[in-house]
């Protein structure tokens, strides 16, 4: 019988009763109630703070049969039926006040006709503190409160460049939150999802009783999928995604890690893996940039854009541990939001200080290609037509026509795009190299020196020696001096040298040599 997949399907009591494949995280789920009373998890989009919200909101309401099977079946019980309020930000765009406006009211009438009202209640403050006290009187049992993607309002009005709307949005949902921070006794557990954090919204004063779990080790990987969740729960999701793409299971593996793994939320943890991207793949047998098609963040690539960055620096970047707890509201630095927004992952920790990087394959093609418009002038739609083609050129072995393709294509970019510092030239075969595919390496160590660019295929493995100063003859020479093929002489695809020389003057490339 095929598996079903939860494409689309956030609600866990929907997911569990069409038999969906589900990755069992409730062990965490029951630690997390009983250890904490109110806390704040940091996801970035897409990575399934929704369901797990879902599935503390059926926990809460005693919906036992739904965790058959489950770790929390034999670990709780009681199975207490609580009241849960919850209430998601993340299905709307909030450019105008009155999509927000509309949600808290709609939300906060249909909790009145459980619990009841009175008319001096008018604020949105006092109709929540009033359904939550009601809740509470009628049942003899704490509720449950459970708010995801809090920020979305706010964030959505940051992305659109409205610094007066967001104003109106952050005081409406201060006004909102304000019951939560006085209402312990009516409440048994409080849980807030975002991808900002709580403190990074300036409504901290309603919300600063919160435990921060997002870089808790213990609960690193309550969302997403580590490896050991993936080889041990989709061994025939693996095996039939290889053998749809004529892999061996290990290369699927290898492809798996490489396009979807890297994420950590603390330092010396488990990898994990995008759930979203996971899914998707195993749905369609097909490799892909699922998330990053899900949504491209304008803002973001106007960000890097405009801050000193060039994307090459973002492989590898260092940040104290105060990065992760500073404001963004206003979108002033970049690294914070980058990281909270899931484009960068903690990839080390040393003594105090982090080093930064892209968590993974399907991240860096995705920001890469993005940022193609902003840096270079191309639409993304030409940019990738032209990248195909060099690409289909290296997997047929035609290196000649790969590099008359790419000499046009530098050649194409504006004038004003162009620059004869290093830098700019960087840039563009940083770009280049990326979006050629998922087996292209910058600067690969040997024993004695680093190779440009190295870029893989089935039948071929190309080293790139990128000369801004001197000549593509000198750059052959200096292939063979480093050893820069000497790692794969026991590989079975043929190696091919090639220099590129890039002229500062004319600012295109003027020669190459192939070997």
């Amino acid at each position: 019988m095929p598996r079903k997949y939860p494409i689309g399907i956030q609600d866990f009591e929907e997911l569990r009763n069409r038999n969906c494949v589900y990755v069992d995280k409730t062990d965490l789920i029951y630690s997390l109630v009983n250890n904490y009373a109110t806390c704040f998890l940091s996801r970035p989009r897409r990575f399934g703070k929704s369901l797990l919200c879902s599935t503390l909101k059926a926990y809460f309401q005693g919906k036992k049969d739904l965790f058959k099977g489950l770790s929390i079946e034999s670990l709780e019980t009681e199975w207490i039926p609580r009241k849960v309020f919850h209430i998601s930000f993340a299905d709307s765009k909030y450019l105008e006040v009155e999509n927000l406006t509309s949600l808290l009211d709609n939300t906060l009438s249909k909790w009145e006709s459980l619990y009841g009202s009175s008319p001096t209640e008018r604020t949105f403050s006092l109709r929540f503190k009033g359904v939550i006290e009601r809740a509470y009187e009628q049942s003899g049992e704490q509720v449950a409160v459970l708010i995801d993607e809090y920020d979305s309002p706010i964030l959505s009005a940051i992305s659109a460049g409205m610094e007066t709307r967001r104003t109106e949005l952050r005081d409406i949902m201060r006004d909102f939150f304000s019951p939560l921070k006085d209402s312990g006794v009516y409440i048994h557990f409080l849980f807030i999802t975002g991808i900002t954090k709580y403190r990074q919204s300036l409504i901290e004063s309603e919300l600063n009783h919160l435990d921060n779990i997002s870089m808790s080790e213990e609960y690193s990987s309550i969302c997403g999928i580590t490896e050991t969740e993936l080889l041990t729960q989709f061994k025939p999701d693996i095996a039939a995604l290889a053998e749809r793409n004529h892999e061996t299971y290990d290369e699927a593996c290898a492809h798996l890690k490489q396009l979807y793994d890297g994420y950590h939320f603390c330092e010396d943890t488990e990898e994990i893996y995008n759930p979203y991207s996971i899914i998707k793949v195993f749905k369609y047998k097909k490799y892909n940039y699922y998330w990053f098609e899900s949504g491209t963040p304008t803002f973001l690539v106007e960000m890097v854009k405009n801050s000193s960055f060039i994307p090459e620096t973002l492989e590898s970047c260092e940040a104290i541990s105060s990065l992760f707890d500073r404001p963004v509201e206003n979108l002033t630095e970049l690294l914070p939001v980058l990281y909270q927004s899931g484009y960068l992952t903690i990839k080390g920790y040393d003594e105090g200080i982090y080093t930064l990087g892209y968590p993974n394959d399907e991240v860096r093609h995705g920001f890469v290609n993005s940022l193609l418009p902003a840096y270079l002038g191309y639409t993304e739609e030409d940019g990738q037509m032209s990248i195909l083609a060099m690409k289909k050129a290296l997997e047929n072995g035609d290196a000649e026509s790969c590099m008359k393709l790419m000499c046009s294509f530098v050649a194409s970019v504006p004038y004003e795009a162009k620059s004869d510092k290093e830098s700019r030239a960087e840039i563009i075969f940083y770009m280049i190299f990326t979006l050629l595919g998922q087996f292209t390496q910058t600067q690969v160590p040997t024993a004695i020196g680093r190779s440009d660019v190295v870029v893989k295929n089935k039948k071929y493995i190309y080293i790139f020696e990128i000369k801004l100063h001197g000549t593509a003859e000198g750059g052959l020479a200096q292939i063979e001096r480093q050893h820069y093929a000497v790692p794969y002489e026991t590989d079975n695809r043929q190696v091919v040298r090639i220099s590129v020389q890039y002229d500062a003057e004319t600012r295109g490339i003027t020669e190459w040599k192939i070997a």
